[in-house]
């Protein structure tokens, strides 16, 4: 296969995996979203009062933008993350079947794990960390679920066939992979990759 189907192929692939791709969300201002994006990877607490401040807008205006505060953060959460899984999609290239699904997750978990923002959001914000990271009514578990299951599907057409049907399958990998990388919030534990890993590959069994 020449180099260019090849980079053909891999694009296609992501442009499944990630349909809106990994640029910043359009429905939240550019200014907006950058400094808000800012605070985050500086480790700083995600405040609208003093976001506003520094925009040189009111509150009532940011809030009109960039809706609440979770939103706000779960969109910011959600473009890392949609960087995380395109890191982890390359890191398993010319894979296939259960062992490109594993791969690809253990180096998204562990590309997640790695990332200083979210353990800062994690230990000084527990409670609204894992409000924007694991409700199902945010942005970012639903988007990694679909991904998921988008990973699954282009995974099944090569004939991969696991004893578990694809939406369930999606979800349950993504809720061991919150359980154990989120661990230390949720059950005062060690947050550990290589375990949920384990348990993910069981699930993958065809």
């Amino acid at each position: 296969m020449s180099t260019s189907v090849a980079r053909s192929s891999v694009d296609t692939d992501l442009a499944e995996l990630l349909p809106e791709g990994t640029a910043r969300p359009p429905d939240v201002p550019r200014e907006i979203f950058d400094a808000a994006l800012r605070i985050i990877l500086g480790q700083r607490r995600l405040d609208m009062r003093s976001l506003a401040a520094e925009l040189k807008i009111g509150r009532t205006t940011l809030y009109r933008k960039a809706g609440s505060r979770d939103q706000l953060l779960g969109q910011v959460m959600w473009y890392l993350t949609r960087q995380a899984l395109v890191r982890a999609y390359h890191e398993a290239a010319g894979l296939s079947g259960s062992t490109r699904v594993l791969l690809i997750i253990e180096h998204f978990l562990m590309f997640v794990s790695q990332q200083p923002s979210l353990r800062r959001l994690l230990e000084s914000e527990p409670e609204a960390a894992l409000r924007v990271l694991t409700s199902k009514h945010g942005i970012v578990q639903r988007g990694i679920v679909e991904a998921l299951e988008r990973l699954l599907a282009m995974e099944d057409r090569r004939g991969f066939r696991p004893v578990i049907d694809r939406p369930t399958l999606a979800y349950a990998i993504v809720r061991i992979g919150e359980s154990f990388l989120y661990a230390d919030v949720i059950a005062d534990k060690k947050p550990d990759v290589g375990k949920a890993v384990t348990v993910i590959a069981q699930l993958l069994r065809e």
